[in-house]
């Protein structure tokens, strides 16, 4: 019986495609070079990965999995443009109201893949500082242990920096900031008319850091769900309808290539 080989295998549309889009990526990739104003800090909302998960038929952690190595793809892609800072939501302080299985198979792969970032040679290559913002003492003593190694390891660094925010919330940051303020007051330290915006930016998670000019968020939800309240105010945004795990280079192009064609006036 003679095979029935599909047209657009016979054809070699797969092939064509892939080709087209990989000459797609390079044209991109060379006009944002040559415009040269890429991001300095960029900030993503890792959306989709149980939604992809659910598409292919697997377990949600199966996304999860497939969503920690898209973050290793997309790092690389700012590493080649040169995007000093990286923020990327993982997993924020409502999450934890998830099924205890999927909620324990997560801190599980956070555990795992922070040590292997502690001994990951790009990381120590790029002289990557790895840093994980949020309420750490939600986090199981395993994760907590695997954060330390991590952050340890690359505490000298100042290359680039990956904030991870885990047990992370937008308002639960800012009132940990305000605390922190108001006991300063309160052993004399400080006057309240002492408080303004930059006092408020030391205290944040982010200290340190400029704001990030662009928050990319995926699986087509146009909202921040509590991520960088304070320091997305004048943050440009890119929304796609991809999942996490389906992100491609060609949408990360073109989400550089779309903040270079705005115009930010912060205000003015």
């Amino acid at each position: 019986m003679i095979e029935q080989i599909p047209l657009a295998r016979l054809l070699g549309i797969p092939r064509l495609r892939r080709i087209i889009t990989r000459a797609y990526e390079r044209q991109l990739l060379a006009e944002i070079k040559a415009h040269g104003r890429v991001p300095k800090h960029v900030g993503i909302i890792l959306d989709g990965n149980r939604r992809f998960a659910s598409k292919q038929g697997l377990p949600p952690v199966a996304g999860h999995v497939r969503g920690a190595n898209k973050l290793e793809e997309v790092l690389e892609w700012c590493q080649e443009l040169g995007i000093k800072h990286v923020t990327v939501y993982a997993f924020s302080t409502e999450n934890f109201r998830r099924s205890p299985e999927e909620v324990s198979a997560l801190m599980k792969l956070f555990a795992e893949r922070f040590k292997q970032a502690a001994a990951d040679e790009r990381v120590h290559k790029y002289k990557v500082r790895i840093r994980v913002i949020g309420d750490l003492n939600k986090l199981p003593s395993d994760v907590r242990e695997a954060v330390e190694i991590a952050q340890k390891a690359t505490s000298g660094y100042d290359g680039h920096t990956l904030n991870i925010a885990i047990g992370y919330g937008g308002r639960a940051e800012l009132a940990h900031a305000v605390r922190k303020i108001c006991e300063r007051i309160e052993r004399g330290e400080l006057k309240p008319d002492q408080v303004n915006e930059k006092l408020i930016e030391q205290n944040l998670y982010t200290a340190g850091l400029p704001d990030p000019d662009l928050i990319i968020r995926t699986s087509g939800e146009e909202r921040l769900s509590g991520f960088l309240l304070w320091q997305s105010a004048y943050s440009e945004f890119y929304f796609c309808e991809a999942n996490w795990p389906e992100f491609t280079k060609l949408e990360f192009l073109r989400a550089i290539r779309n903040y270079q064609a705005r115009e930010r006036r912060f205000g003015r």
